[in-house]
């Protein structure tokens, strides 16, 4: 379940900061950028910022 949000995360952090480079600033991209390196590097690691958040957020529940 958690991989499931951590994707839809991703998906959903990509699409909104394609939208804001370009409607209002060429910088949003770097976000995009951000995001598509931290799921490379967690392709390597198995370690992921926002699976760590998540878990906690769903244990607390």
């Amino acid at each position: 379940m958690i991989q499931l949000l951590v994707r839809r995360f991703a998906g959903i952090f990509i699409l909104v900061s394609l939208a804001l480079g370009f409607f209002l600033s060429p910088y949003w991209y770097l976000f995009t950028v951000f995001v598509g390196l931290n799921l490379f590097q967690s392709s390597f690691t198995n370690y992921c910022p926002l699976e760590k958040i998540l878990e906690k957020v769903v244990k607390e529940k």
